[in-house]
């Protein structure tokens, strides 16, 4: 199904649902293609296409609301769809902070010309993926002590369209490529594994398959002989693989849905330092080429570059329309979307002020504490902050890397932890989430 036939759906949603008795009414048509392959032990595991359209129906009567999906496109599920809608629209509860945007808040730019998102060349077969999952597997076996690999090959294709009975009628598409592998090593309990994968926008901008599988094979051997380190409080340098998640717990502490609720940590922090002073939060969605770039966001506001958090204090909730209302604020063009769901707050392309410093620095400067490479499992309380999560990784002695480390927990408060944090400076660019690897002094550590 082309763009304007994508268009033309959504519109034919909207007129469904007027004609069945809305007030106002959105739609979102999604075209999507997915095609994956898997290969385990010289043998082609698995093999899959997806592909589909899905429709979603938002109504609108007065202050009540209901959405509705499916992924029949014809014209009887259609009226079906929408006249299921508006009845349940007319039981729901009343809410007084839904509403389509108004003219004045909708975005001019209704398609994602120059972002780059999609990746203009033809569309790869099961046969060149399979031969890519046969590269990184055999690049992770290469590499002596392996035992094992599993590797993976995939390519998606997405197409959306949203249109509104406030006039707004847009649409986009994006591609994504990837490569992911698995390396094992060792034997019975003493069995160790880790991971690489990459993802880009366009195909041609992935690293080679050979490096990738690689560096997942020499991960898993540097994890051989891990043993448990001491329990007590020591700095804990969490590296640029895992360190966004820190950003994470932020980002899910200022969304408006939380807030609103009163279940954040962070609720009584509006205007106040959340981070050291001289760094910044910033969410660029128009970032070119980036796999969480888009031209508007969920309603039709028109999205800009922005700080959560400048000079390390906090200047805004991440909010959708919905939320900004119930906080009496200004929405800041974050709302998400599937079909089957109303909107509701959320981020694209983050970047944390880079340090000054390497990683390697951080461990120099850090002395005696613990290098995070992963994290399992996690015990996070949203309300208080408290922070307690599962960690292997390396223990570092006099600012040099020891010896490998597992089976032990790091805990803090995250209040706490991110008012402390110093940065590195390696980021990887094309990443969304651009976070370094963070340094945090005087975490505890539960292990031996």
């Amino acid at each position: 199904m082309s763009a304007p036939q994508l268009a033309e759906l959504a519109q034919d949603l909207l007129r469904a649902a007027l004609k069945a008795g809305a007030d106002q009414a959105d739609a979102l048509a999604v075209r999507g293609t997915a095609l994956s392959v898997d290969i385990r032990q010289g043998q082609l595991e698995q093999a899959e296409r997806a592909e589909g359209t899905d429709i979603g129906l938002r109504v609108l009567i007065g202050q009540r609301q209901a959405c509705v999906s499916a992924s029949d496109t014809s014209r009887l599920t259609i009226e079906a769809l929408a006249e299921r809608a508006v009845a349940m629209a007319r039981e729901a509860p009343e809410d007084p902070s839904i509403g389509l945007a108004t003219p004045d808040q909708l975005s001019a730019s209704r398609d994602a010309a120059g972002l780059e998102l999609a990746d203009p060349g033809a569309d790869p077969d099961a046969a060149a993926l399979e031969a890519a999952a046969r590269r990184l597997e055999a690049s992770a076996l290469s590499v002596s002590g392996i035992t094992q690999a599993e590797a993976s090959a995939t390519f998606s294709r997405r197409e959306l369209a949203l249109a509104q009975s406030n006039g707004f009628i847009g649409g986009y598409g994006r591609t994504g490529s990837s490569r992911s592998i698995v390396s094992f090593c060792g034997a019975g309990t003493a069995m160790e594994r880790d991971y690489a994968g990459e993802s880009r926008v366009f195909a041609a901008d992935l690293p080679d398959d050979e490096g990738i599988g690689r560096l997942a094979s020499e991960r898993a051997l540097s994890r051989l002989g891990a043993v448990k380190p001491p329990t007590g409080t020591y700095p804990v340098l969490y590296d640029e693989r895992i360190a966004a998640s820190l950003i994470g717990h932020l980002l899910g502490a200022i969304n408006g849905e939380a807030v609103a609720r009163g279940a954040s940590w962070a609720r009584d922090l509006l205007g106040k330092a959340v981070l050291p002073q001289g760094l910044s939060l910033t969410e660029d969605p128009l970032r070119i080429r980036a796999s969480s770039s888009r031209p508007f966001d969920a309603e039709g506001l028109a999205v800009r570059a922005k700080n959560f958090v400048e000079d390390g204090v906090l200047t805004t909730w991440v909010l959708d329309l919905a939320t900004a209302r119930r906080l009496k604020m200004t929405p800041t063009a974050n709302a998400m979307r599937g079909p089957s769901a109303p909107p509701s707050p959320g981020t694209t392309n983050l970047q944390l002020t880079p340090g000054a410093a390497s990683r390697d620095d951080l461990i120099a400067q850090m002395g005696t504490g613990l290098l995070v490479t992963s994290l399992i499992g996690s015990t996070i309380n949203p309300t208080t902050g408290d922070y307690s999560r599962g960690a292997s990784g390396w223990w570092v002695e006099n600012g040099q890397l020891s010896h490998p480390v597992h089976e032990c927990t790091i805990a803090g408060n995250l209040r706490d932890m991110l008012g402390r944090i110093v940065q590195a400076n390696d980021a990887r660019p094309h990443l969304a989430i651009r976070v370094p690897s963070i340094l945090i002094d005087g975490m505890t550590i539960a292990g031996a």
